[in-house]
């Protein structure tokens, strides 16, 4: 399949369950959300930020930008914003973490919360994200990932195919290894549940 069939076969997969997506996205607790994002500053970009779920843990002052590549989780963030009064400003557009349309050295931070199970080349969109983001920023990672432990990977590498034409995500991507292939480097890296859920501060080289 091209890359062109698999990111609409992808992204149709999301508009589908965008209308659920929050009630599936509760693996990811609102404290490690929290934890995360209290250290961001300046400009920010959200790659993937699906149907909002971060906009609530955001602090002051900062310019965000949120993409997608799904219209119908970015209308569910659209009608997000509607309930909520943020302090600080906020931009949602639609657009591929694989070609973002953004200069070179944008971003303070970028961040992503279960993205990279569903990027379709995950090394071109780490590198795009290492493209946009400053040299002394950084990029922040709340994502979930094949298990070290052997028999429980395996399974997770069984179930992968009906995860992918459930909702389009893989549960078993290497995210690690992918960081490193995209030529970022980590710089911490927190076990939240098992080695399945991390969170991840990258560096761009």
């Amino acid at each position: 399949m091209g890359a062109k069939n698999l990111n609409d076969k992808i992204k149709k997969r999301y508009d589908r369950v965008s209308r659920v997506y929050d009630s599936m996205d509760k693996m990811m607790k609102d404290s490690w959300r929290k934890d995360m994002l209290q250290e961001v500053e300046g400009k920010v970009l959200e790659a993937g930020i699906g149907t909002g779920a971060n906009l609530p843990f955001y602090p002051p002052g900062i310019e965000l930008t949120g993409i997608d590549f799904s219209p119908k989780m970015l209308q569910h963030a659209r009608n997000k914003l509607d309930t909520l009064t943020l302090p600080y400003t906020v931009t949602l557009k639609e657009m591929d973490i694989q070609q973002l349309d953004f200069p070179d050295d944008t971003f303070d931070y970028v961040v992503t919360t279960c993205v990279f199970c569903s990027v379709p080349d995950p090394v071109k969109g780490l590198k795009e994200l290492g493209r946009v983001c400053k040299p002394d920023g950084k990029i922040l990672m709340l994502e979930h990932m094949r298990s070290e432990n052997e028999a429980v990977g395996k399974a997770m590498d069984l179930f992968n195919p009906l995860a992918v034409n459930t909702w389009g995500a893989n549960i078993n991507r290497k995210t690690l290894e992918n960081i490193s292939k995209a030529g970022l480097r980590i710089e911490q890296k927190e076990n939240l549940f098992s080695t399945i859920v991390r969170k991840i501060v990258v560096k761009p080289e």
